[in-house]
């Protein structure tokens, strides 16, 4: 791949990954993806996200962004050829990111706790929060 200076630290299944590789997909930007390892951070990712060290960060021109939703609104910003990811509406605006707060907050980790024990054999359990949340989406979907 070419040399560029836009790189997206993270692991594909991600979907918190996934958000801003679309984002920079739709907004046509050549970027090298650097793929990271859950378990083995590499020194790239430790030094551009001390605080949280989670893995998702993107580089643009030696500047790290971190967190999802933070460089989606970026690569809007920055890359305004194109498609606009999110509507020039403030109140659509916000309501797109209440959607997408909502979705990191309540529904992956409701998700992740469904799944989890399921992959790791034991019996588990959904808690009330979790269907709830769950519950909430699909009547609005």
């Amino acid at each position: 791949m070419a040399k560029t200076d836009v790189k997206v630290l993270g692991a594909w299944p991600s979907p918190f990954v996934m958000r801003p590789r679309i984002a920079l997909n739709l907004k046509s930007v050549e970027y090298e993806f650097l793929e990271e390892d859950f378990g083995s951070k590499s020194p790239l990712l430790l030094q551009s996200y001390p605080v949280y060290m989670k893995i998702l960060v993107l580089i643009h021109q030696d500047k790290p962004i971190c967190e999802s939703l933070i460089i989606v609104q970026y690569v809007d910003v920055v890359w305004a050829s194109g498609p606009s990811l999110l509507s020039s509406d403030p109140y659509d605006q916000a309501l797109a990111r209440f959607w997408a707060a909502y979705i990191d907050d309540k529904w992956f980790p409701s998700e992740h706790g469904i799944a989890l024990p399921q992959r790791r054999g034991s019996k588990g359990g959904v808690d009330g929060a979790s269907v709830r949340s769950i519950s909430f989406v699909r009547r609005r979907i």
